[in-house]
């Protein structure tokens, strides 16, 4: 007879930050644990496999057990934030071997004394450029052949120069890739084993300098991703794991390791995607449609919008200031977080980050050796955090170090007192990340008052009330588990695949047949890539849609395709002319064009995270009393200090309280008052609303 523990299995999602890394080990219809460790910052998979030796250790769960193992990384937007990824080289169509250098002549920053390169030139500089005879025209036809001996002889220089990967875009190779697949067959079978990233397959679309951009970052990153996941695929293996590796993409939606590693560039924002996922899930079962996800880490504070109940989608992200034509969850990072270092310009004003001190050695309060004075050591000296169940407990705080190094580099040349001090390190913080959120939701059109804030990560407790207060927002959700939220995520994003094609055509009088055939067309790629996680067909949703613009316009927006509506045309028409007055706060009924169609194909997924389902534990809902000190008081008052896992249903409470549990802590200031509803979100509200 088979026994009970035998048939236990188990799913984990693991979600790696700047400081903590967060896991999320779910029991299929059972109990769920939770675990936040410090991220090894020389080698992230170090983390994840020590964290599954102590999920075996402390809940007795077998490798075995394991049947899904989903992960969202940051190995992709890292590399190029730090300028640590591979030395590439770039081969284009003779005549274009500065398309990178030239890009678009957009300046940010147009009024700076010294004028420094905005292009991503630092991808491949100009001794990694090599050109090649071939050409195509406009429609795909050949008008000079390919030179074979050209790229044989570019390859050869780029390898002897050392690069580890090749990016290949020829002009116009969305219309016709066989000099790019040539190419490549040629390089491939004189230097096995060296990487290549083709145009054709990463963005087939037109515009030759985003094609040839995106296609340089994905070939950037590819050799930092492949050799990331293959050493944590392995590391899995030992550890017994036969569970097969999903990763997070940027769209929000899962893929198998093997096909992540072959298409890296869709990983920017992997980590911040699996993130609104989760939040939008704790906006269902909060029955609210419109939201606010900011999630705050250690590191940073990402900002995205949930608006119907569906995350807002970009066709462009932006990584490192740099534009890149990659689909994207709409998140916005800026540098606030936990580990923000506070410090005093040269006019003596105080400022916080975007430096931060990350885990190692982290903020003062840490005790291991940092001498900057950071967010947590702010919220030490507040009183907010309990030093004795930090993390959990897994770190005890150093309340003496934090107060020390505030003094010293803050309150001390301010004039201030250490309280004083503190409490303007957080003003300062909140006000950069309320103009963050403003930015994100003024931008579109959205008013920020009628939404609902939902923190998440290790330290967005602590900053959701005075967040709102500035902002005028007047209802938070508090999920279950927002410190591990991400990692949640992870277990309830869909497997997702999407596959673009060139389609530019106008609108009125659209060949409904020849949209159809070109559907059916990356349809095919779309199923193969799906079929590749062993999903069943009966399983896949299909859904479409189409990059669209004012014909003689330079930028375009995605929107939805319904080949169901019986004017399919006259439909898109319309959704476009209204997300453009959304948007850009103007439509005219001019002409319009398709140029671009994407199809996505999407299986698995959840509404709901059972693992959040509620059920209190037994045991005192007051933990004691804390002094803090809040914004509008001139000295520090007791607040109330709760077991987040005793409060029941329906228990009602006001502040000044704190909400304290393993994964983070909330602050609810006076003038708030929270509820436990059905699902176990603690929702927030100001007194009077």
């Amino acid at each position: 007879m088979t026994s009970a523990a035998s048939q236990r299995s188990f799913e984990i999602g693991v979600d790696i930050g700047g400081t903590f890394t967060d896991i999320v080990c779910r029991e299929a219809g059972g109990a769920m644990h939770v675990i936040k460790v410090p991220t090894t910052r020389g080698d992230p998979s170090e983390a994840v496999i020590k964290s599954i030796a102590e999920i075996r250790d402390r809940w007795g769960i077998g490798a075995h057990e394991v049947t899904r193992f989903t992960h969202g990384t940051t190995v992709a937007t890292n590399a190029v934030l730090e300028r640590k990824g591979a030395r590439i080289g770039l081969i284009t169509t003779a005549g274009f071997r500065d398309v990178l250098e030239i890009a678009r002549q957009w300046r940010t920053q147009v009024y700076r004394v010294v004028l420094q390169p905005e292009a991503p030139v630092f991808l491949a500089p100009r001794r990694y450029r090599k050109e090649v005879p071939e050409r195509l025209d406009a429609t795909g036809a050949v008008l000079t052949p390919l030179d074979e001996e050209a790229v044989v002889r570019a390859a050869d220089e780029l390898v002897k120069e050392g690069v580890e990967a090749i990016a290949i875009s020829f002009l116009f190779s969305f219309k016709n890739p066989a000099h790019e697949r040539q190419a490549a067959d040629l390089i491939r079978a004189r230097h096995p084993g060296l990487m290549l990233s083709l145009s054709h397959e990463v963005d087939p679309a037109f515009r030759e300098y985003e094609r040839t951009v995106v296609t340089a970052f994905d070939a950037y990153v590819k050799p930092r991703v492949d050799s990331y996941l293959a050493r944590l695929e392995g590391g899995l293996a030992q550890a017994g794991i036969s569970a097969p590796l999903q990763v997070m993409q940027s769209r929000g939606g899962l893929a198998s390791a093997r096909v992540a590693r072959d298409r890296p560039v869709r990983l920017f924002l992997s980590g911040p995607a699996a993130g609104v996922i989760g939040g939008q899930i704790v906006g269902a079962s909060a029955a609210t449609d419109n939201l606010i996800t900011i999630d705050i880490g250690g590191t940073s504070a990402d900002i995205a919008l949930i608006s119907r109940r569906k995350p807002m989608l970009r066709s462009e992200g932006v990584i490192a200031g740099h534009a890149v034509r990659v689909a994207m969850v709409d998140v916005t990072t800026i540098g606030a977080g936990g580990g923000s270092i506070a410090h005093l310009d040269a006019a003596g004003g105080l400022r916080v980050g975007p430096h931060s001190a990350g885990s190692e050695p982290g903020p003062a309060c840490y005790g291991r050796g940092g001498q900057e004075a950071t967010v947590t050591d702010a919220s030490v000296v507040l009183g907010y955090l309990d030093p004795d169940f930090f993390a959990g407990g897994r770190l005890k705080l150093v309340p003496d170090k934090a107060a020390e190094t505030i003094e010293r580099r803050v309150a001390k040349p301010l004039d201030m007192t250490t309280a004083q001090a503190a409490l303007g390190i957080h003003r300062v913080l909140n006000t950069q990340m309320a103009e963050g959120i403003r930015l994100v939701s003024v931008r579109q059109g959205i008013d920020p008052r009628t939404y609902s804030l939902v923190p998440l990560g290790g330290a967005g407790g602590i900053h959701a009330t005075a967040l709102s207060r500035e902002l005028g927002i007047r209802r938070i959700i508090v999920p279950r588990i927002p410190g591990v939220l991400a990692a949640a995520g992870l277990l309830a994003a869909p497997i997702e695949h999407e596959v673009s094609a060139d389609f530019a055509t106008p609108i009125k009088g659209l060949d409904l047949a020849a949209l159809r055939d070109k559907l059916r067309e990356i349809d095919k790629r779309a199923a193969q890539l799906i079929a590749a996680e062993k999903v069943e067909a009966a399983a896949v949703t299909i859904t479409y849609s189409a990059d669209v613009c004012y014909i003689g316009q330079s930028y375009n927006l995605e929107i939805p395709l319904h080949l169901d509506d019986p004017d399919p045309a006259g439909r898109l028409y319309r959704d476009f002319l209204e997300a453009h007055d959304r948007i850009y706060g103007h439509s005219v009924d001019s002409p319009a064009k398709i140029v671009g169609l994407h199809a996505v194909h999407r299986a698995g997924g959840s509404d709901v995270l059972e693992e959040m389902r509620f059920a209190p534990i037994d045991g005192p809902k007051e933990l004691g009393r804390r002094d803090i000190m809040v914004a509008g008081e001139t000295a520090f008052v007791a607040a109330v200090v709760y077991d987040r896992d005793a409060l029941p249903e329906g228990f009602a409470f006001a502040g000044p309280a704190i909400v304290q549990q393993s994964d983070t802590t909330t602050l609810v200031e006076p003038g708030w008052s929270g509820i436990v509803d059905a699902a176990g979100n603690l929702i927030l509200t100001r007194d009077g609303e």
